[in-house]
């Protein structure tokens, strides 16, 4: 059985709706990011960098979101969570890579601006910035990479919980969803799918 470690609001939401879109079997360990738990010492025995999703195997621990949601499609191929031609494969896998080191990095200059600064003027001048980068990575999925009704076309695959995930975000980022009618609908669809209100009833409870 896997063990996910997870905080509310996080990306690590992706990780959970895809365990639960998979059917496989898993517990959730919440961390309390307020408190600290997650630079404790016994949360760093299992994942050094102090952050989540950590998913742990009975091979080891698997860090990264882009990593564990391919892990998970590749050891679940009857839940067809990820696309089995090669081009359609790198397609997936580009925009999930765009999240972790583009989206998610906009996403962060909000409040983790000690990550690339030591002045306070430094932070508040990233968190200025963060509506306009997350507006035009939105922007860009609106127009090129979001194919529909799923972000591969037909295929409800791995990205679209890391999708779902950020969506929750951009409000929060000062982006309006009202303007992004096809990730609006992406993100409705995935309202009413049973996997992802488990996953939200357990980040929430």
């Amino acid at each position: 059985m896997f063990k996910l470690y997870y905080a509310p609001g996080t990306i690590a939401l992706a990780s959970l709706i895809a365990l639960e879109e998979a059917g496989a079997a898993y517990t959730a360990e919440r961390l309390d990011f307020k408190n600290s738990q997650q630079t404790t010492p016994e949360y760093l025995a299992i994942n050094p960098k102090g952050r989540v999703p950590a998913l742990v195997t009975d091979r080891g621990t698997l860090t990264e979101t882009p990593a564990i949601l391919g892990y998970i499609a590749q050891g679940f191929p009857q839940a067809k969570l990820m696309p089995e031609e090669p081009f359609a494969v790198a397609q997936a896998q580009s925009f999930n890579n765009y999240f972790c080191s583009t989206v998610h990095i906009n996403h962060a200059h909000k409040m983790r601006g000690y990550r690339w600064a030591v002045e306070e003027s430094s932070f508040a001048d990233m968190k200025r910035k963060v509506p306009e980068t997350m507006a035009a990575c939105f922007a860009l999925i609106e127009r090129e990479m979001l194919k529909g009704p799923w972000v591969m076309g037909e295929q409800y695959t791995i990205c679209d919980p890391y999708l779902f995930a950020i969506e929750l975000w951009l409000e929060g980022d000062g982006v309006d969803l009202g303007t992004l009618p096809k990730v609006a609908a992406h993100h409705q669809r995935m309202l009413e799918r049973p996997a992802v209100q488990k996953a939200l009833t357990e980040v929430k409870r």
